[in-house]
């Protein structure tokens, strides 16, 4: 199977779900992609505070992975996500999700302006071969220029471990 729609994010939050950090995205909108190439962004690294999104033990985390690497237009792409599922919550609740994501509670609140949160459980998965690619453009969602091919994916926190933070994550919603 070949895939060229992504989902746009910042660089640190892609690199945080690539490596197990983090297994939730909070929104404030649900989605109908079922699954997508996680395209990283890198507009919020240009901000002189964009540090302060994050939590304090990520902090060096997120300016260590602000940037993707890059060759000219073209940014890495190394991960493939699928949503497991979207909880919605109020947007005053999302507190107790503070361990399944690296942004600080009043950056999530400051995102959400009182809309209700969707909150997107994701299953992550590391491409055999990353590419680099470039989009056709878009806000939330793009397209790559060229496929990606998902064969060799690996899930980056085994069913086990997945499993359990489902079951956690859904016990705090």
């Amino acid at each position: 199977m070949n895939i060229t729609k992504c989902l746009n994010e910042w660089n640190a939050t892609v690199e945080a779900l690539g490596q197990g950090k983090q297994t939730i995205l909070i929104r404030n909108y649900g989605t109908n992609v079922p699954e997508f190439l996680l395209y990283p962004t890198v507009s919020y690294a240009n901000k002189d505070n964009f540090l302060d999104s994050f939590k304090k033990d990520f902090k060096g985390f997120a300016k260590e992975n602000s940037l993707p690497k890059t060759d000219g237009k073209n940014k890495e792409v190394k991960y493939f996500a699928k949503v497991e599922e979207i909880i919605e919550k109020s947007s005053q609740r999302i507190g107790t999700l503070k361990p399944y994501h690296i942004w600080t509670n009043e950056h999530v609140k400051s995102y959400l302006k009182k809309n209700k949160a969707y909150i997107w459980i994701l299953r992550v998965y590391e491409l055999e071969n990353p590419v680099m690619s470039q989009t056709n453009g878009g806000i939330k969602y793009a397209n790559l220029k060229e496929e990606v091919p998902l064969d060799g994916i690996k899930p980056v926190i085994n069913d086990k471990d997945f499993n359990k933070l489902l079951k956690d994550i859904k016990s705090k919603i």
